[in-house]
Parts: C-alpha cells; structure tokens; sequence
C-alpha cells in the first residue's frame, strides 16, 4: 500500500495547474538569469595557454575553430588518474549530441583535463564519445580558472572553488600514516569515487568539476563566465529527467556510475 498521497482525476489536475503557475513563474526567471548572465562584464585572457588535440598543439583562441564562442566543460580527470571522475563521465554522456548544434549557433565546445592527451583519447574510446577534449596539461588553465588546487592550498585552506574558500583538509590522526588515512575512507561514497579514478581521497579532491565561457572579438579573448558544483545541474541531462521521476533522484550512496561499468560483476 503506498504512503504517498492518492486521489482522483480533477484533484490530480487542479493540483498540477497550481503547480504549473510555480514552473512557469521558475521558467521566467530562468529566461531573466540568462540575460543577466550575458550582462556580466567580459575580462580579457592576457595569459598564453596551450592545449593538446586530437588536431595537434592549440592556443585556447584556437579551441574556438572559427566560431565567436567557447564554451569548456571542465571535466575532473587528473594526469594521476587512471579513469576519468563518474560524476563527470555521467554529465558528458550527454555531450555528443550537443556539439553539432552549439557549432550552428556559432558556440564551439570541448571538454579539458589535465591529464595527458593519450590517457583522454583512450577513456573517450573506452566510453564511445566523440566530442572534443582538449589537455591542458602542464598549463596554468585549471588552477586559473579555479578547477584544480596544489596539495599546499588543500592543506592549508587556500581552496577557493565555487567562490568560497574551503577550510583545510583533515590530515591523519596521530600515530596513522597519510596512506592509512586516505584508506581509512573505507565504504564512503568519496573514497569509492575516487578508487573508481585510480586515485586517493586527497589527489581526487584536487581537480573539480565546472564549466567555463569565452567569447572571441577583434582577435582577443576574454572570459565571460564560470559555474561549479550545484551550477552544474542544469547541464547534468539525467538529473532533468530525474527531476520529473515519480521518486526523484532517489539518491543514496553512490548514485551514478559510468555507463560503461553497468552490468559488471
């Protein structure tokens, strides 16, 4: 017997159109974000980047490829990882079809790590996309931009990401190695996560996830905006989904995995 409220046709009806007022209330504000999105001021990339591509060696103005518009996804896959993060493997599994038409709205995407070129190019065949990924590399791009940090800054408290400073990382209890404290994680759903990327708690926590904007105008580039954490659930395809599920996102533990490891003993 469900525990969840019942009832009939029209109190169905008359309980969605009040409902439908509050969405379409969140569908104007979110046009309304949007513009003031578009309204932040723009500041001018000074800094040279390179990236490796499947094309070779690249300037960031180069990752345009003739378009005005960039858009990266800031995908965490660290050059000590052996996989790339689940979560982001679970947002670009929404990538491939996006490309083509960003592209025809003069908007070039790709995704960037900083794991070396041949380590990206072997998980993106091992997954089956086909979108753009960039390595930065041996680059400042990542800590730049506020998706990677030192193991000083962790250790420290000198983490800013998401526009908050994040206090220092726990080190181990006296008499416990580093090592034996990573592992201590045990069953918790982070030091599962990053098990599953070949990786530790604290070399993990050191990339993030986001996505960043770009425009090119008059052969300079400048960055117009940046989201992380939570602001990245508007791109997250299955959440969209999710969020018109009779459950929800139903989550609990480790709630998403990389499509390629269902079905797995």
């Amino acid at each position: 017997m469900t525990a969840h409220a019942t009832g009939t046709r029209q109190e169905w009806l008359a309980a969605r159109l009040e409902l439908l007022e509050d969405e379409k209330e969140l569908t104007r504000r979110s046009d309304a974000l949007a513009l003031r999105r578009q309204d932040l001021p723009w500041v001018k990339i000074d800094k040279e980047y390179r990236f490796e591509t499947d094309e070779g060696s690249a300037s960031l103005a180069d990752l345009f490829k003739g378009r005005s518009q960039f858009l990266v996804y800031h995908f965490m896959f660290g050059p000590d990882y052996t996989a790339g993060c689940p979560s982001c493997s679970s947002i670009a599994d929404g990538f491939n079809g996006i490309v083509v038409h960003l592209e025809n709205h003069d908007v070039a995407f790709s995704a960037v790590s900083r794991a070396p070129l041949p380590k990206l190019q072997a998980f993106k065949q091992r997954m089956g996309w086909t979108f753009p990924w960039a390595s930065s590399f041996g680059s400042d791009f990542n800590s730049d931009f506020s998706v990677w940090f030192s193991e000083e800054q962790q250790r420290e408290g000198g983490i800013e990401y998401n526009y908050r400073r994040e206090p220092p990382m726990a080190g181990p209890p006296r008499g416990q190695t580093v090592q034996e404290w990573q592992q201590s994680g045990g069953e918790s759903p982070i030091a599962q996560i990053a098990a599953s990327t070949g990786t530790d708690i604290a070399t993990y926590a050191r990339d993030r996830p986001g996505v960043s904007a770009f425009v090119l105008e008059d052969d300079a580039v400048y960055h117009t905006y940046s989201s992380y954490a939570r602001g990245l659930d508007g791109i997250w395809g299955m959440y969209q989904w999710l969020d018109r599920a009779p459950k929800g996102r139903n989550e609990s533990g480790i709630w998403w995995r990389r499509h390629d490891e269902y079905g797995r003993g």
